[in-house]
């Protein structure tokens, strides 16, 4: 069975830096898009990265420059993907999910909440200013 689990959330100051990790195992496709998404309280889940075969990354306008995702793809078993967060914002205050997706991700919809069927149970990061 397909599970992901995410890491590596906590409060920080604005300006500063959190790095978020996700393993999935049960997969098995190693290369497959990987993404991380974010809800604030009252706001709709929004997309912040996808990272797939290990190369190929789009970013969110909001983060682009300063997030910086990546996947690890020669562990055949298991999935990686990490997210490095650098001059944090008070209004990247939210829960951060990772998302995988089985199959061919069309990339104009790497956004979208409905192309992934496989979702962690989030961590939360709170910036304060």
């Amino acid at each position: 069975q397909e599970q992901l689990a995410e890491s590596g959330g906590g409060s920080v100051q604005a300006g500063g830096s959190l790095t978020l990790s996700c393993v999935g195992s049960g997969f098995i496709y190693s290369r497959q898009c990987m993404a991380w998404f974010r809800e604030a309280p009252g706001k709709e889940r929004e997309g912040v990265a996808v990272v797939c075969d290990g190369r190929t990354t789009l970013y969110a306008d909001s983060v682009q420059g300063r997030f910086t995702i990546t996947q690890d793809t020669t562990d055949k078993k298991l999935l990686y993907l990490n997210l490095v967060m650098n001059s944090l914002k008070a209004e990247d205050t939210a829960m951060y999910y990772c998302a995988a997706r089985a199959g061919v991700l069309h990339l104009p919809r790497w956004d979208w909440k409905s192309e992934y069927q496989y979702w962690g149970q989030g961590t939360q990061v709170t910036v304060s200013s």
